[in-house]
């Protein structure tokens, strides 16, 4: 039986789902910006049905979870961590999309021994020092993609009017800036990583894409190309690739 909850951390509610079960390694679910934690509901029955217990989460300023004053991207990933310790868990695979991949990958870099596995789908991998944002700036979003934006009002209204806009200048001055701090602890990570991406229409530059792979011990790589919504947009193929990671 699902379990909702709110938990309180430092004044801010996040909101959260826990199928529950005895799964000794939880599988964490995180959102992209601008959505809420029912964009996982598809891939969240994938792994329930293979006996994992799934937890997703609300992001701050998302979904059910509290509006903040500041929307920092290790805030993001203070909440996740956060939320673990209040579960009591002492090992998890995170799985995060788009804004929430960044916020588990700080997750995996705080905590290197409680993330066993790690998937960043179309995660932007930082700048790094004397880098631009190139052609990613100028990407123009797949047929799919806007399509997706163009209903989604329809689709997920509660994720549309839930969602604090103003946390948007805040994270594209963010996403703008190198982090060189996020580059230097890639190699403290010791989960075993995934990184997904959605090809050339998708957000994830490939140089820094190589970078990655090269600084994170044991990592690899998978592109699906349908842009930078791969579980919403190639659900099947996305939940084959992701759920047998995620079993070894």
């Amino acid at each position: 039986m699902t379990i909702t909850a709110t938990a309180t951390f430092e004044g801010t509610d996040i909101y959260y789902r826990d199928s529950g079960g005895a799964d000794p390694v939880p599988v964490l679910l995180v959102h992209g910006m601008g959505g809420d934690g029912r964009t996982w509901d598809r891939f969240a029955r994938v792994l329930t049905a293979r006996g994992r217990r799934v937890i997703v989460a609300d992001l701050r300023g998302h979904g059910r979870s509290a509006h903040t004053l500041s929307y920092l991207f290790r805030e993001f990933g203070d909440d996740l961590l956060a939320l673990c310790d209040h579960l009591g868990l002492t090992r998890v695979d995170l799985v995060g999309h788009s804004l929430g991949g960044h916020a588990v990958s700080l997750v995996a870099q705080t905590r290197p021994d409680l993330v066993r596995r790690l998937v960043l789908e179309e995660a932007p991998l930082p700048l790094r020092e004397g880098e631009d944002l190139g052609a990613l700036a100028r990407r123009i979003p797949t047929p799919v993609e806007l399509w997706h934006a163009g209903t989604s009002l329809l689709r997920s209204p509660r994720a549309v009017i839930a969602f604090d806009r103003s946390m948007t200048r805040s994270a594209l001055a963010q996403f703008r800036a190198p982090h060189p701090d996020w580059w230097d602890a890639l190699p403290s990570m010791t989960a075993s990583t995934l990184l997904v991406t959605g090809g050339p229409r998708g957000m994830v530059d490939p140089d820094r894409l190589d970078a990655a792979l090269a600084a994170i011990p044991d990592s690899r790589t998978v592109t699906i190309e349908v842009g930078h919504s791969v579980h919403r947009d190639r659900p099947r193929e996305f939940a084959a690739t992701v759920a047998h990671f995620l079993v070894g």
